[in-house]
């Protein structure tokens, strides 16, 4: 494989589609929200794209397979509004500069030759070293339009600074340069590889930006398994309870 390469799946009109990019990055906020909705809202493998710019790794698989490390595109229609959303999911994303920006263009590229006409990415947004237990979502968007859009429902706009790595801030860049309104929706995360809370906060703008059907139930038990196993972690931290006075110590033999 000598570049980066794009094998549709099968054919579908999407003319008037919109894309939500969820690759692996900060708080593993993009991937979360990108497999919530595709698993929920039972997608369907649209393409697959192949790249030497990822690692040079190969997959093993549940049934004793492998496969080669790749992105996926799953698109499938909006029962309420009948649009087509496709949703980007993959393994890892590009290693190096070079790879960033032929993938992220090849995306945006790819997705323009379907008829699509907006480009949702996911992030997180780290500020802090605990646990953002009630997380904002932050936005930038390429035109006004969108960022109207965006602070309609609640996305914190202008306060956000820095860089946005990757594709969650590549993707958005090169869809202005293809004339598609694009925005990159980041979850306050925090201390967490895998922050549920920050993606459920996504999925809840996302929810209300695209009138999309989504059941949180599942994005809700990781959220509550890992606030359980925080607070666990808190009274390990803290050591034992002090004994009572003058009562005897007490072993468990």
């Amino acid at each position: 494989m000598e570049k980066t390469t794009i094998y549709l799946n099968r054919k579908e009109k999407l003319k008037g589609a919109v894309l939500i990019v969820g690759l692996p990055g900060i708080g593993t906020v993009g991937s979360l929200v990108g497999e919530h909705l595709r698993t929920t809202l039972g997608a369907k493998r649209l393409a697959t794209l192949y790249s030497p710019h990822f690692l040079h790794q190969a997959i093993m698989m549940k049934n004793g397979g492998i496969r080669m490390v790749s992105n996926r595109f799953y698109s499938f229609r909006n029962g309420k509004t009948g649009q087509a959303i496709v949703i980007l999911v993959g393994d890892m994303q590009a290693g190096t500069p070079e790879g960033q920006y032929e993938i992220n263009e090849r995306i945006v590229r790819f997705f323009k030759s379907l008829g699509g006409k907006a480009i949702y990415t996911v992030g997180g947004y780290s500020i802090t070293n605990q646990y953002v237990s009630s997380p904002r979502v932050f936005g930038v968007a390429t035109d006004g339009a969108t960022r109207t859009d965006l602070a309609k429902h609640g996305v914190v706009l202008g306060k956000a600074a820095g860089a946005i790595w990757g594709s969650a801030g590549l993707i958005p860049a090169f869809s202005k340069k293809y004339g598609i309104p694009a925005a990159c929706l980041m979850g306050e995360t925090g201390m967490l590889e895998i922050d549920a809370n920050a993606a459920r906060a996504v999925l809840e703008k996302l929810k209300s930006m695209l009138d999309l059907d989504v059941d949180l139930s599942n994005i809700d038990r990781i959220k509550a398994e890992t606030e359980k196993l925080l607070k666990e972690m808190e009274r390990s931290q803290a050591g034992p309870e002090p004994q009572p006075p003058n009562q005897p110590l007490s072993y468990i033999r």
